[in-house]
């Protein structure tokens, strides 16, 4: 018997023998300089992220940072000891009258508050037995910050005995009070006082038989 059937398939020709379909690879990092200059662009990218990172968190840090407290201003400073506050300077021989004794002669001096409240001088001496001293103003008189005072010394000797012929280290002893206390303090004024004291004791004295100058 003789007929036709259903035709084969042929070799390769069903479903299942299609060859799959290839995935392609993942790429394969370049070769040559061109590995090097990718090695390198990503090395650098690398590191500015990490900086870009470091310097928004130092900018955030100081950013946040606490405020210091300010420095104590001039209110918050404890008042000095009036001693340690004034400034005496010496400036100079007064100029003396044209019919006044030799034995009465004249300084002048500057008193100024460096820092604090005014302080006012209550009063002013000298050392030497045979002198006797007031000031221009009379004591007490006040002085200040922006208030500085100009004065004059006049001394008078009243026993050339008792006064050294060469004054080394002649000094005046002020008593000073402001808010803080009241005290009393040696002030050296430098050799050109010492010379200009020793040279107007000596024209004061210089009759050796003038042992007490009238007033």
């Amino acid at each position: 018997m003789s007929g036709v059937g259903p035709v084969e398939p042929g070799e390769g020709t069903r479903a299942w023998d299609a060859p799959e379909a290839d995935t392609p690879p993942p790429p394969k990092p370049p070769h040559g300089r061109f590995a090097q200059a990718y090695a390198r662009h990503r090395r650098a990218a690398l590191a500015g992220g990490a900086a870009v990172v470091v310097l928004a968190g130092g900018g955030y840090l100081y950013a946040t940072r606490p405020e210091p407290a300010p420095p104590p201003g001039p209110t918050m400073r404890e008042t000095p000891y009036p001693s340690q506050a004034v400034g005496v300077s010496y400036l100079g021989p007064a100029p003396r009258p044209a019919r006044a004794p030799r034995e009465r002669f004249g300084f002048e001096l500057e008193l100024s508050v460096l820092y604090g409240p005014p302080i006012t001088v209550e009063r002013m001496t000298q050392p030497y037995a045979g002198l006797s001293l007031r000031t221009d103003p009379r004591t007490p008189f006040r002085i200040g910050m922006k208030d500085p005072r100009k004065i004059v010394v006049t001394m008078r000797v009243t026993e050339c005995g008792k006064v050294p012929e060469n004054a080394g280290l002649p000094f005046l002893d002020v008593t000073l009070r402001n808010t803080r206390a009241i005290e009393a303090h040696s002030f050296i004024l430098g050799e050109r006082y010492a010379q200009d004291l020793s040279d107007a004791l000596q024209v004061a004295c210089s009759n050796e038989s003038m042992s007490s100058p009238k007033t």
